[in-house]
């Protein structure tokens, strides 16, 4: 069991308040986006020595002992998940991951086409797919899927559009039309498409025009579609992702309630703080609402346009205190644990395990080793330091392979 010293990532859409507060920290109007919890290359932790000197990596100490930290059941010699606590103050790019078997033979592509990895069109970082989940720590507000597109038509064909040129009204049209089609994963496709490959003049204003109605709109729809458009488009003016949104299903998590982005979804977070497990990989394709590079071709390629609810993943529960979101991808689990005064919990399945007391302080033992966890602080536990006994008074937040991980 070692204690670690995670680093944060100061991305501009990052609340400046949130993490900052878990840690004990002084806020100091820096925006602290995401903390980073595991051993990932672009980030890894660090193992904070006896006296609190970081050390080694995690990366390092999982690849100088794969067999004690991952366990006999690993089918690779790397930590298949990252941890993260995730705090948006602003929207974050529309986005979508790829499953493992075309990460893999895209990876492979760009290789073999000398794409640099650090290169801003590179589309494929590494070999892995990229699955999620987002435990809401408190109100949380995302866009995730698809809904049907009449519901997405019916929204904009209300609106009041003004002073449009003539390219954005043909373009109104025809996406109108496209929302139309029968067929609702074509009529997502096709709208989908248009938008992002129409040119600027076209899309731009149209964008605009959209976005001063919904402004105006009292909006009555339950998710507030109308709001979050107008929104987006003031964090984005005139990017053709602002439309897209038109057509995703708009997601409000209470604190306690978990989302799964798996394969092929399009997704956006828009404000909030959360837990977020993955794993640990860096294939992000993106598709709007974003400066970044977007390659409609590949983006097309890799979503899925069925109508889908949104993607809740429910709990099972171990216990009255133990909650666990294990979306069956293998990769990972969230385990969300509720430690009272008196009780005692022991996991007994040698798994790598990272830790992170969310709040109030938890005892870790396993064997001869201990550790006590205060709020905001993390640990690493490998597959060899089990069986695990928690005890204390707190919440103890775990991520761990789930349970079809392994060979």
């Amino acid at each position: 069991m070692q204690r670690l010293q995670n680093r944060v990532q100061p991305y501009a859409w990052g609340t400046t308040d949130r993490i900052a507060e878990l840690l004990g920290r002084e806020a100091d109007g820096t925006p602290a986006a995401e903390l980073w919890i595991g051993a990932h290359p672009a980030a890894p932790s660090q193992v904070l020595d006896a006296d609190g000197t970081p050390g080694a990596t995690l990366e390092e100490v999982v690849a100088g002992d794969p067999a004690q930290t991952l366990g006999p059941d690993r089918d690779a010699d790397r930590l298949p998940f990252l941890l993260k606590v995730l705090s948006a103050a602003a929207p974050l790019s529309l986005q979508v991951h790829p499953d493992r078997e075309r990460a893999g033979r895209r990876f492979a592509e760009e290789d073999a086409a000398g794409v640099p990895l650090d290169a801003p069109h590179r589309l494929y970082r590494d070999t892995e797919h990229k699955p999620e989940l987002l435990f809401a720590l408190e109100e949380f507000h995302a866009m995730a899927g698809f809904r049907s597109p009449g519901a997405a038509r019916d929204l904009l064909a209300d609106l009041h559009l003004t002073d449009l040129p003539p390219a954005a009204t043909d373009l109104f049209a025809q996406l109108l039309a496209d929302l139309s089609l029968v067929e609702e994963g074509a009529a997502l496709r096709a709208a989908t498409q248009r938008v992002l490959t129409a040119p600027a003049e076209a899309v731009g204003p149209l964008v605009d025009a959209v976005a001063r109605a919904c402004a105006e709109l009292e909006d009555v729809t339950v998710d507030g579609s109308a709001r979050i458009l107008a929104d987006l488009a003031r964090h984005y003016p005139g990017d053709p992702g602002v439309l897209v949104s038109a057509w995703l299903n708009k997601v409000h998590l209470q604190a306690g309630e978990t989302l799964f982005l798996p394969a092929g979804n399009v997704h956006a977070y828009l404000s909030g703080t959360g837990v977020e497990l993955m794993a640990s990989s860096d294939n992000v394709l993106r598709g709007g609402l974003t400066p970044k590079h977007v390659d409609v071709a590949e983006l097309l390629e890799v979503v899925d346009f069925r109508v889908l609810p949104a993607p809740l993943l429910p709990a099972h529960h171990v216990s009255a205190d133990e909650a666990v979101f294990d979306p069956g991808v293998g990769d990972f689990a969230l385990t969300v644990l509720q430690v009272r005064d008196g009780s005692l919990t022991t996991w007994q399945k040698p798994r790598p395990r990272t830790l992170l007391c969310l709040q109030g302080s938890v005892r870790i033992v396993a064997g001869e080793q201990e550790l006590v966890l205060g709020r905001g602080e993390t640990a690493f536990v490998g597959a060899g330091d089990h069986p695990l006994v928690v005890t204390g008074a707190g919440v103890l937040a775990a991520a761990a392979p789930g349970q079809s991980w392994g060979r």
